[in-house]
């Protein structure tokens, strides 16, 4: 892939994220001539990225296009997701799908000690048949993107500040490496292969051990000037709400958030499982704590709205019970902070598992080498 021209790039790129396309609108997407993108779509098919499949009429008039496809099973990434005490595991091909995972407990978070971790992953892999093109890991803290690879500058749950992951990770495995925050990896990913596929503008919000907003305006990722972008877990929604760790009375975190949970509720820290189940059987303590968090997640996804007017929003993460036993004040709570003129939400709600965030840190890895 290193050996691609930019055009090239551009031209697989159009037909990955839009699925098959003829030749003719490539070349228009791309303000390409007819030749030249003749030229650059048969060296994607010769050296087997790109498939030429059935030949289609596509308007209403003119000849018969031949249609190109991905050849998703060309490639094939490494994406790894890292909490304070498991690293998550998959192989995708190109297009993002899962065709194998594992998952380990980490023994060590000294960097040295995870990123062996990592590249022992990596040689398994490729030992088991997937020849890995890129790595891509997620993990919950601020990355920051330098020109010699990312820089982890800051990890609470791994307790790292300033490590140099990616640049260590290419080096153990002979790999690129990309690294990103973990909710920026997802929506990028879901923008690309996912919730989000062909949509300019939308947001996504995880619940759960902590609260992310990912956020995609005219079709590119917010990153922000300090790569803060979407820090809205402290937001105030309940000035007569619970304090949260940071002293903050009532923000979304307070209310929202797994442990938070678990505390109204009156169970410990990691009963948030037990919590849930109380609330399906009625237990009238565990209902009202979900309810306060549904109004919190309404109040959430209404400001986002209000901002940024996204044509999608997708909530998912660990905590998704929330959308389940605290919806109808959810909703509530969305309807009574909304715009009165603002566009009916188009709310995606979607199931989750820890493989997600690791096909997150592939695609990342598929984007690192495209763009």
């Amino acid at each position: 892939m290193a050996e691609m021209s930019a055009p090239m790039r551009a031209a697989l790129l159009e037909v990955l994220i839009h699925g098959e396309l003829p030749r003719a609108e490539i070349a228009r997407r791309l303000l390409l001539s007819r030749a030249s993108l003749t030229r650059i779509t048969r060296q994607l098919v010769d050296g087997g990225f790109l498939t030429e499949g059935e030949t289609r009429l596509v308007g209403q008039t003119g000849r018969p296009s031949e249609m190109l496809s991905v050849r998703a099973e060309a490639l094939h990434f490494l994406g790894i997701k890292l909490t304070g005490d498991r690293l998550y595991a998959v192989v995708t091909d190109l297009s993002a799908r899962i065709v194998a995972a594992a998952e380990q407990p980490i023994d060590s978070r000294e960097p040295a000690d995870v990123v062996a971790q990592i590249a022992a992953v990596a040689r398994e892999f490729a030992e088991a048949g997937h020849e890995l093109s890129a790595v891509g890991i997620a993990l919950a803290g601020r990355a920051r993107q330098r020109r010699e690879g990312a820089i982890v500058e800051r990890s609470a749950f791994l307790d790292w500040t300033d490590v140099a992951l990616g640049t260590l990770v290419a080096e153990a495995t002979g790999l690129p490496c990309s690294v990103e925050n973990d909710v920026q990896a997802l929506t990028a990913t879901e923008h690309w292969f996912g919730a989000g596929a062909g949509i300019d503008d939308m947001a996504l919000i995880t619940v759960g051990v902590g609260i992310g907003c990912g956020l995609v305006v005219n079709g590119e990722v917010v990153e922000g000037a300090h790569a803060r972008a979407g820090q809205m877990s402290h937001m105030i929604v309940d000035e007569a709400g619970p304090y949260c760790g940071l002293g903050h009375r009532g923000c979304v975190s307070s209310l929202l958030v797994n442990a938070a949970i678990s505390k109204a509720v009156r169970r410990t820290e990691g009963e948030y499982e037990q919590s849930v189940e109380d609330a399906r059987d009625g237990d009238p303590i565990a209902l009202a704590a979900f309810a306060d968090a549904g109004r919190a997640l309404g109040a959430l996804i209404a400001t986002v709205v209000n901002l940024v007017d996204p044509k999608k929003v997708v909530v998912t993460g660990d905590g998704i019970a929330v959308h389940e036993l605290g919806g109808d004040a959810m909703r509530a709570a969305l309807a009574e902070r909304l715009d009165k003129d603002a566009a009916e939400v188009d709310l995606d709600v979607r199931a989750w598992d820890f493989s997600k965030w690791a096909r997150a840190g592939a695609g990342i890895a598929i984007r690192g080498m495209l763009i």
